[in-house]
């Protein structure tokens, strides 16, 4: 894991350019503590910041191959790169060192663009091709890697971070509004667009070829698109289930793959705990797992990760935060991730991290397992409500349709109401709605009410994630495409989440279920594996059975819950009144000042839940002031008085046993 930049032209570079890529590369200087460097000649200067895991004496970059005429800088891993260097070994290529780095190298000289086929991991990387005046950007195919880049005359920008590209001088900090919406509905953009103007991102699976000042991005890896293959829905489900636990457990083999200490992020979900449970398989000692949790015990996972430390035999360290550590950490990290933040949950994963920080240097995590297959509640009551909506659309004429919408349905209890409202007895029977609008951040009825019509200016949110949805051809079903879309947008998303929030902390988040073999795998199983009636996953819990308490593999999902609207509808309700309605706020013209104030005051009173709405519009704030009036990390208020929110059912204040970023924060080490 590291950070990388550059700067490439089809002029001459200025004198000044080589300064610029240090200045990109160092404000990324936590993704790469341990060293950096930097490559320069007529026309290209690549940087890179080195967090040292493989090959720690011999590993420096930018690298270059025997003759220096082509050099690279890159950012992840390639877990296979000694099956690769035996390849390109025996095609006469001569390697000066043991780090993964030169056989990307190599590779390109062997296949060139064409050589992220051979690669077998998580990656983000730049060949620049000296003889040629030519580079090459690659990411890898699920996106587990972060790469931006931009155009400032015959330049070319890139780096692993945005503000990377910011630090160069030569790009402005300017708001992209076309995506605003977009971001706001669906936490992420499906494109390859940002919330910066002129700043992009290179898509999952896609590289990037500059030359002659001119840029193409093509794409070079796609998920199977023609739904569940006919030979393996004949095969019966136990071998299925035995080769998906094959393939797991090879990916968890491979990314113990390290010359550091490594550890795992351990929820007690199904998910971080199957892949702790392999890991504990592959190593002949007592693993270390990270967890999380809230003082608040409604909001914590404890009892269940402290359950599976107990079963596998690791060594359980777990840190406890509150609302106070939240609200101090919330603002840098908005600088961290550059973007509005879409989920609280980044949060608690920076402290996690910084917990981990103090141990190891490399986490495996869960992440992937629910895009992949079906994890998340959503997906039953998509497909059970579209086909629902069918029977219905045939049964009942549209009238009376319109009669139940209009009439019945907002006459139902609260709690029928608020399910109805959600079903085909209230909606349109179409994507956009059922699938999309349904389960947004900020739904497009909310953002018509709370934001400027300027501000949304009549872009449709879900267009380029229903071109996702399209997408998917052949035999794939409604569940299929599901998958398809939530794996090409909101896993994006995730991803970026876990590498900025991890990298704020200096470690390197390794995700075993998205190995490309595994993901191609699943990708052609049969529905029923995935989803059968509302058990989610199914082919997960049966592959992992025997290996962890069966109450993990039955509990219910939590997705690691937030306190963030009873924080803001109590003592954090004035502070977060204060950044959505003052001056500088209201002056940018982007939100409905007197209907944001309707909704803060129903939130606080408990008629209207408006904690994803504040949750956006406070991130979109802090994000305004941070970047684009330039005035750096913002800080919060601590609120005037407490309420004793939070304080019932908390955990006891224990003595601080590591340094934290909040003193108020506590690392435990568990008794299991």
């Amino acid at each position: 894991m590291c950070g990388i930049a550059g700067i490439v032209s089809a002029d001459p570079l200025t004198p000044d350019d080589s300064a610029r890529a240090v200045a990109m590369r160092d404000v990324m200087s936590y993704r790469g503590p341990d060293g950096a460097g930097l490559h320069t000649d007529a026309y290209a200067a690549l940087a890179h910041r080195r967090l040292s895991i493989i090959d720690l004496a011999g590993g420096h970059q930018p690298l270059s191959n025997e003759t220096a005429s082509i050099w690279v800088t890159y950012n992840g891993e390639i877990y296979n790169h000694r099956d690769v260097r035996a390849q390109l070994e025996g095609a006469g290529h001569r390697y000066r060192t043991n780090s993964d780095t030169e056989t990307i190298v190599h590779a390109y000289e062997q296949w060139g663009d064409e050589c992220p086929h051979q690669f077998r991991g998580m990656f983000a990387f730049a060949i620049w091709d000296g003889p040629a005046r030519r580079l090459l950007l690659v990411r890898d195919r699920l996106g587990v890697k972060p790469l931006y880049w931009a155009l400032a005359g015959t330049r070319l920008l890139f780096a692993s971070e945005i503000k990377g590209i910011l630090e160069s001088r030569l790009i402005a900090a300017s708001p992209n509004h076309r995506v605003l919406s977009e971001v706001l509905a669906t936490r992420g953009t499906a494109g390859e667009e940002t919330m910066f103007e002129g700043i992009y991102k290179l898509l999952p699976g896609h590289r990037l070829i500059f030359e002659s000042g001119r840029v193409r991005t093509e794409k070079y890896w796609e998920l199977p698109l023609d739904g569940p293959d006919p030979e393996l829905e004949r095969m019966h489900d136990g071998a299925l289930i035995d080769r998906f636990r094959d393939l797991l457990q090879e990916s968890v083999r491979l990314r113990l793959m390290s010359d550091v200490p490594l550890g795992m992020f351990l929820s007690g979900g199904i998910d971080s705990s199957a892949v702790a449970a392999l890991m504990a398989r592959e190593v002949d000692r007592p693993i270390d797992t990270f967890s999380v949790a809230f003082a608040d015990r409604r909001f914590s996972e404890l009892e269940y990760a402290r359950a599976v430390a107990r079963a596998i035999g690791a060594n359980s360290h777990e840190i406890v935060i509150d609302d106070n550590d939240f609200f101090g950490a919330l603002p840098r990290l908005v600088w961290h991730e550059d973007e509005p933040i879409a989920h609280p949950s980044s949060v608690p994963l920076h402290f996690v991290s910084m917990l981990a920080r103090q141990h190891v240097i490399v986490v495996l995590t869960g992440e992937g397992s629910d895009e992949l297959l079906a994890g998340y509640g959503k997906y039953p009551r998509a497909v059970i409500n579209w086909r629902a909506g069918s029977v219905y659309e045939r049964i009942v004429p549209a009238a009376v349709r319109s009669a139940v919408a209009e009439s019945v349905v907002p006459r139902l209890p609260a709690q029928a109401r608020r399910y109805a409202r959600r079903s085909f007895l209230a909606m349109p029977r179409n994507v956009s709605a059922m699938f999309l609008d349904n389960f947004a951040g900020m739904p497009v009825h909310q953002q018509r009410e709370l934001l400027s019509p300027a501000a949304i200016a009549g872009n449709d949110p879900y267009a380029p994630s229903l071109a996702y949805f399209k997408d998917v051809n052949g035999r794939s079903g409604l569940l299929g495409r599901l998958l398809h879309t939530d794996i090409k947008t909101y896993l994006v998303e995730l991803l970026m989440k876990q590498d900025q929030m991890s990298m704020s902390a200096s470690i390197e988040s390794r995700v075993p279920f998205l190995d490309h073999k595994l993901v191609e795998f699943a990708a052609t199983l049969p529905d029923r594996l995935k989803l059968r009636g509302f058990t989610t996953k199914r082919i997960l819990r049966e592959a992992i059975r025997g290996l962890l308490p069966e109450e993990i593999l039955t509990r219910k999902k939590m997705g690691f819950p937030v306190p963030f609207g009873q924080w803001t509808r109590g003592r954090w309700q004035p502070v977060v009144r204060d950044v959505l309605l003052d001056r500088r706020t209201r002056e940018r013209g982007l939100i409905n000042p007197a209907a944001v104030e309707r909704m803060l005051d129903g939130h606080r009173d408990g008629t209207v839940n408006g904690g994803d709405a504040i949750w956006a519009l406070v991130n979109l704030e802090l994000w305004y002031r941070t970047f684009i009036d330039r005035a750096g990390v913002q800080s919060l208020p601590a609120p005037d008085r407490d309420s004793g929110l939070g304080t019932r059912d908390s955990f006891p204040t224990e003595p601080i046993e590591s340094r934290t970023p909040n003193p108020e924060s506590r690392e435990r080490t568990a008794n299991v």
